[in-house]
């Protein structure tokens, strides 16, 4: 178990550690000496302001956003929800300057696309200084994948049976554009534009690819870009976030009412275009680093160490064969059907809090009090509820006429380990899978959660 939980986790300021399948043509360390020296941001991986903040020792502040103020300072408790860091109230840095706290980039993109909501200040003081270990949710399939095996009986046959079917069914569809993956890993190089059309053809059958496809595109556009908004941020020590939150809005209709990767899959005709048009210069590059990235994680997050990416093939193979050599990949796709059924909101407790107090017992064992999301350290930082050595204070707050958070009124609530309740909305075709990485925080005893999508969150929970 904890093996799992240090397998899902990445620190920017170590070596990579991680085991992966054998036959891959490029290691970890080689894509990360890559990315690290030869993009033009990529130093901010290693030393970005959120990692020597973490590493300071010194309290943090973070802001936070909600739509529910009342009825945390009615309760006099916060609750936490799921999603991309597993079960962590989901923050942004604040840097603390004489002209108050200044927002991140990716806290100014939310301040300024959610007018309605009320900033909070948080105050953090850690007992020691913390270690840089990101939460990578691409990684956490293994852990979705035993977790449902562990409580699998909370589910009738017919369920089981429905569930086993749907992600057999999408394999199957995919089993070949699966496999093409796995031959560009090893170092076959398909053709780019046809990769790219294949891999959207897959998404809908296989939505986690979906969400790899985002994260590629993301990591890509923000160690890339050469704007001038990007360098101001990267003199602030920052990635640029509104470049994936522009691309995510531009690919996907309506992704502003329901932030679904499931369904980003634009071709490779669209995705050249939508590069382009954000940033020139990056459009020729962009499909063969898909290409090569993608091919990558897909086999690293995939299949089990154990396997040979050269050799392996989902074409043909069975569910009980693949949930042992393809635990990353199936466990994925579990989680995304089971919060579909149509009495999971029953039993979503019975499932993410498990994961929610494996999480907690690790980062508490670790010394992570503010757990981060460690596809890329580009702000996205959470408050863990049960740590036990910290202090946090928190505050709602006014923003001035220059950005700048000044704290104004103290709120008197406490954390508990307790999960914010989740919706789904239904589905509008037979393979739509929404994303459940709402992040609201309903105190105990309100009124039953409501269809609330975030747009600044696009992770799926653990």
């Amino acid at each position: 178990m904890r093996d799992e939980w240090e397998h899902a986790h990445t620190d920017y300021t170590r070596p990579a550690q991680r085991q992966i399948p054998a036959s891959l043509a490029e290691s970890e360390s080689d894509w990360r000496h890559h990315l690290e020296r030869s993009t033009p941001n990529g130093w901010l991986i290693q030393n970005n302001a959120m990692t020597e903040a973490l590493v300071s020792g010194k309290p943090m502040y973070l802001m936070h956003t909600t739509k529910d103020i009342d009825a945390i300072r009615t309760s006099g408790e916060l609750h936490v929800s799921t999603g991309c860091l597993v079960g962590a109230l989901y923050c942004s840095p604040l840097v603390s300057q004489r002209e108050g706290l200044r927002p991140h980039n990716l806290g100014a993109y939310l301040l300024r696309t959610k007018p309605s909501t009320t900033p909070m200040v948080f105050e953090v003081v850690p007992d020691a200084p913390t270690r840089p270990k990101g939460v990578d949710y691409l990684h956490l399939g293994a852990i979705h994948l035993r977790t449902y095996l562990r409580y699998q009986s909370f589910l009738t046959p017919a369920e089981n049976d429905q569930l086993n079917h749907a992600v057999l069914t999408g394999l199957r569809a995919a089993a070949v554009f699966l496999d093409v993956a796995l031959r560009n890993a090893a170092g076959r190089a398909t053709p780019a534009p046809e990769f790219i059309d294949r891999l959207a053809t897959a998404v809908p059958h296989v939505p986690f690819l979906g969400y790899l496809y985002f994260e590629v595109l993301s990591e890509y556009l923000m160690l890339h870009s050469a704007t001038p908004e990007t360098k101001t941020y990267a003199l602030a020590g920052e990635l640029n976030n509104w470049l994936y939150k522009r691309l995510a809005f531009a690919a996907v209709a309506d992704m502003d009412q329901l932030f679904d990767l499931a369904r980003f899959n634009p071709r490779h005709h669209r995705l050249v275009q939508l590069v382009e048009g954000m940033e020139p210069a990056l459009g020729p590059g962009v499909a063969e680093y898909v290409r090569r990235r993608l091919s990558h994680l897909f086999a690293r997050t995939a299949l089990h160490p154990s396997q040979d990416a050269a050799s392996f093939t989902f074409q043909g193979a069975d569910l009980s064969t693949l949930r042992q050599a393809a635990p990353g990949l199936i466990g994925q796709m579990i989680f995304r059907e089971i919060r579909y059924m149509s009495r999971y909101q029953q039993l979503y407790h019975c499932f993410e809090k498990a994961k929610a107090l494996e999480a907690w017992d690790y980062w508490n064992n670790e010394g992570i009090p503010t757990p981060f999301n460690g596809t890329l350290p580009k702000g996205e930082i959470g408050i863990h509820p049960v740590y036990p050595r910290s202090a946090v204070r928190v505050w709602t707050a006014e923003q001035d006429s220059k950005g700048y958070l000044h704290p104004a009124k103290e709120v008197k609530a406490v954390f508990t380990p307790h999960l914010a309740s989740w919706w789904a909305p239904p589905r509008q075709r037979e393979r739509q899978i929404a994303t459940a990485d709402s992040r609201v925080e309903v105190a105990r005893g309100t009124r039953p959660p409501l269809p609330t999508h975030r747009s600044s969150i696009k992770g799926i929970s653990a």
